[in-house]
């Protein structure tokens, strides 16, 4: 079965813009099987959340795929990976993150926890940096089933916004 799923992208090390780039031109040239860049959000700086001290930018992705969410996971990671992505400490800077968000199948989000992946993100309804790409992909999203994402974002405290500015520059 086709489904549609949504990815938070993140990097603070590096050039970041052309990583958040490069990642999404390998997703469009088929770095992953059976799976297909629908649309890309605005790009955010937003200040780090944890202890690294460099800022991010932040976007989300529209993905079509016929892969399971944990293949689609492992093929996320891997891409992480072929774009210098270590992982030592929890919180640390990073050169590509990629985060499952949501994956809707059958126009309903799907439920899933498993040792290695939980859908929805189980952070996504904290973070502005991930709610404000995804409101403007699909607002309208229901993610836990409850509130949409548009009216995640609008519940946000002032103290848990970290988003700085809008970024000129298309991810493609």
């Amino acid at each position: 079965m086709t489904a549609i799923a949504y990815v938070a992208l993140g990097s603070n090390l590096g050039d970041r813009l052309a990583t958040l780039q490069s990642a999404v031109t390998m997703l469009r040239a088929g770095a992953l099987p059976d799976t297909a860049v629908l649309r890309c959000s605005p790009v955010f700086e937003t200040r780090p959340v944890g202890p690294s001290p460099h800022p991010y930018l932040n976007a989300a992705i529209e993905l079509r795929t016929g892969l399971a969410p944990d293949a689609l996971l492992a093929g996320l990671l891997e891409l992480e990976v072929r774009h210098g992505r270590t992982r030592k400490q929890r919180w640390e800077a990073r050169t590509l993150d990629l985060d499952l968000l949501a994956v809707v199948e059958g126009g309903r989000s799907l439920r899933l926890a498993t040792p290695r992946l939980v859908l929805p993100h189980p952070e996504l309804a904290r973070r502005d940096f991930v709610l404000a790409p995804l409101a403007a992909l699909r607002p309208d999203l229901r993610p836990s089933g409850g509130e949409t994402v548009a009216e995640l974002l609008a519940a946000l405290s002032d103290d848990a916004r970290t988003i700085v500015a809008p970024i000129a520059g298309a991810l493609g």
